[in-house]
Formats: C-alpha cells, sequence, structure tokens
C-alpha cells in the first residue's frame, strides 16, 4: 500500500515526479495554483498544453514539468462548486480519479496534489479534502502506483483540516 503524506509549501517548489494543479478547461493557466505553476514552468508549459487543446471538467491531463523541480505536471479540472450537488462532487472524485490512472500508466512514483476545486472555483475546503483523501485512500488500497501521495497545502487553516481528516 502507498503512503500519504502532507506538507505546507509552495507546490512549485516541490521536487516529485509529477506535481497536479488545479486547471482550467483550456489548460491556459490564469490564477491560483495554475498560474503560478506556469509562471514557475515557464512558457514551453503553455505551448505544451495549447497543442493539447484543453479538457473537460472531471478529467486531467500529463505535460513536461520544463522549469520546475518536477518531472511532469498532471493538469487536473475540477467543477466549481455552485450547488453542492452530488454531481459536483462525482466530478471532483473523477479529477482525482484521472490523476492517478495517468500516474499509474506513466510509472509515476510520486505525485502531489493541492486542494482542487477548492479556492476560486468555491469548494469548501474541508469537502473537498475530505473527496481528495478517500479517493486517494481507495486508490492506493488496490493499487501499486504511485508509491507516494503528497497533499500540498499553503496555509495555516489548511493543514490543519488535512492534518485531522488523515488522522481519522
Amino acid at each position: 500500500m502507498g503512503k500519504i503524506r502532507l506538507i505546507q509549501a509552495d507546490i512549485t517548489q516541490v521536487d516529485a515526479d509529477a506535481i497536479v494543479t488545479a486547471a482550467n478547461e483550456a489548460l491556459c493557466g490564469g490564477g491560483g495554483v495554475d498560474g503560478a505553476v506556469h509562471h514557475a514552468a515557464g512558457p514551453e508549459l503553455l505551448a505544451e498544453c495549447q497543442r493539447i487543446g484543453g479538457c473537460p471538467v472531471g478529467e486531467a491531463r500529463i505535460t513536461r514539468g520544463y522549469e520546475l523541480l518536477a518531472t511532469h505536471v498532471i493538469h487536473a479540472v475540477g467543477p466549481a462548486y455552485v450547488e453542492g450537488d452530488a454531481q459536483e462532487a462525482a466530478l471532483l472524485r473523477s479529477a482525482y480519479l484521472s490523476c492517478l490512472r495517468i500516474a499509474e500508466e506513466h510509472c509515476l512514483d510520486h505525485i502531489v496534489f493541492p486542494c482542487i476545486s477548492a479556492g476560486v472555483l468555491g469548494f469548501p475546503v474541508e469537502e473537498a479534502a475530505v473527496i481528495a483523501i478517500s479517493t486517494v485512500r481507495d486508490w492506493l488500497s488496490t493499487h501499486d502506483v504511485p508509491r507516494i501521495v503528497t497533499f500540498c497545502v499553503y496555509s495555516d487553516d489548511d493543514e490543519e483540516v488535512y492534518r485531522q481528516l488523515l488522522a481519522s
């Protein structure tokens, strides 16, 4: 069974096989984590994303990491939180599963997740974290790759939410 870790850091500074970014459907950067990842990776990342041509909500795509410490970037498109309904939760779970499938397909031993769909997309951090942690735990119980999944949070408050959920 794989390991789950928690760190508080700038995800663009994390050394791993892949970092995940909370992308938009056009994969064109923007604000929040995705803007920071695109900025740190350099213009080649945007050029590769433009060649991919987008990604539907609930799915993910992989690119090289370019100027990042991470070898790859997995671009996960999570849903916006509007109604708080089951469809939004299912799409968020699907985005995490898509990332994990990509990691398995590319034999990536260590991937790092931000809290997808929290922040500008409005998912409450605790609700998004519950979905993230349960999805990753379920995956790791039946798959060998990735071997290490790290949740990377930015704030003290988010770290406390994840720490409590991981302890339960």
